[in-house]
């Protein structure tokens, strides 16, 4: 299997001509030696390779979520670095002065499969801003790490729009990004001038592992492909004043709070007959976020079947459990998520409100699951034209 940026090499003329390149990356843009797309493009005869941009982590990976980051001259290629993730919405897409420097926007991210990972919102607002500016983009693509076959979750009401969620695709989307930015583009009307280089080889009932690809943290708490396979439920713990796990060495496989009794919460979920994940019982003491430096009553999922294991049920679970055995404990989180202060976090997460008020109201997990599936009609129409791999 090799990946769109080891295609892009083997001939960049035939990409990018005498075009003047501006770059999208972070950490993940590795070639199988663990070199990295700007150094390599850099050093390129044929590429001419102007600017850099730095999504959230930036294009090094150094920065934890949502921490804005700054422009700067990359410490490796000397390249300006432009920041595509500041403090304002409107820090999220290349700005029209940016883009003036050069012909051709190139992106190169791994994905986890998950609809608020943020870079495909950021592959989203730089289609948006290409469109705008009248230059091509050219997407590399690279493999859906958790599969292309299983898909999880509902769509996304009008009103919720947010970087965790521009679109109203699935939370499990069973996609690469650029099978995902041939859906935005056509069935979401973005219209920019696109291209993609498709990776060779890859199938897609196939995980990460089945390849020779080192995994490279995509972000600083994605450090193993078992975060990415339970990221797409686990996440919704955002929305809440439960730790994902975030400050512990198993990000979203870990979580729990100082109200929380592991056992307890291992029965309950038992009820629900989950496939594919046993709970684990233990204590965590995250280093930082949500309860740093507390002792949390938590537990760890362990998924012992990748193909009957669903996440986003998963995660529904555990708030459905939670509220029932804590009902005064769990709560909201209502301060600002992802540049929005204005609803819920859980219903920027699920795209849907009425999911965090069946919770509220004691629904059981059926009722929760069904109302947490719709509004993927028009992410259903699309996606077998914007499917690149079979």
């Amino acid at each position: 299997m090799r990946t769109g940026l080891e295609r892009l090499l083997d001939d960049p003329k035939r990409w990018l001509g005498q075009a003047r390149v501006g770059l999208v990356a972070n950490p993940t843009a590795i070639d199988r030696r663990l070199s990295h797309a700007s150094n390599l493009l850099h050093a390129h005869a044929d590429v001419d390779l102007r600017l850099l941009f730095g999504p959230e982590h930036g294009i090094r990976g150094a920065a934890q979520d949502m921490v804005g980051v700054s422009d700067a001259s990359d410490r490796e290629t000397g390249l300006p670095q432009a920041s595509l993730y500041g403090n304002t919405f409107e820090s999220l897409s290349p700005s029209p002065e940016h883009l003036s420097q050069i012909d051709v926007l190139v992106f190169d991210i791994q994905d986890v499969g998950a609809r608020y990972y943020t870079y495909t919102a950021t592959m989203a607002l730089c289609m948006r801003a290409a469109k705008a500016s009248a230059i091509k983009l050219i997407i590399l693509d690279r493999p859906n790490p958790i599969g292309g076959v299983q898909i999880e979750g509902g769509g996304l009401q009008p009103g919720l729009e947010n970087f965790c969620g521009l679109y109203p695709v699935p939370q499990r989307h069973g996609m690469t990004v650029g099978e995902l930015a041939r859906l935005y583009n056509d069935t979401f009307g973005i219209g920019c001038e696109l291209d993609v280089v498709p990776c060779e080889g890859w199938r897609r009932h196939a995980y990460y592992d089945s390849y020779d690809l080192p995994w490279v943290m995509p972000s600083p708490n994605m450090p193993t492909l078992d975060s990415a396979i339970v990221y797409p439920g686990m996440c919704l713990l955002e929305g809440t004043n439960l730790s994902e796990g975030r400050g512990t060495t198993r990000p979203f496989e870990l979580f729990g709070a100082p109200f929380v009794d592991g056992s307890a919460l291992a029965r309950e979920l038992g009820q629900h007959g989950l496939p594919g994940v046993v709970f684990r019982s233990c204590v965590i003491e995250p280093a930082f976020h949500k309860f740093a430096g507390q002792r949390c009553g938590a537990l760890q999922l362990h998924v012992v079947d990748r193909l009957a294991f669903n996440s986003f049920r998963t995660g529904l679970a555990v708030l459905v459990a939670v509220r029932k055995l804590w009902p005064d404990d769990l709560a909201w989180r209502t301060d600002a998520y992802e540049f929005r202060n204005d609803v819920p976090a859980l219903d920027l997460l699920t795209g849907n409100a009425a999911v965090r008020e069946a919770i509220d109201e004691g629904e059981d997990l059926e009722t929760v699951t069904e109302i947490a599936s719709t509004g993927t009609e028009a992410y259903d129409a699309g996606r077998a034209r914007a499917l690149l791999y079979d």
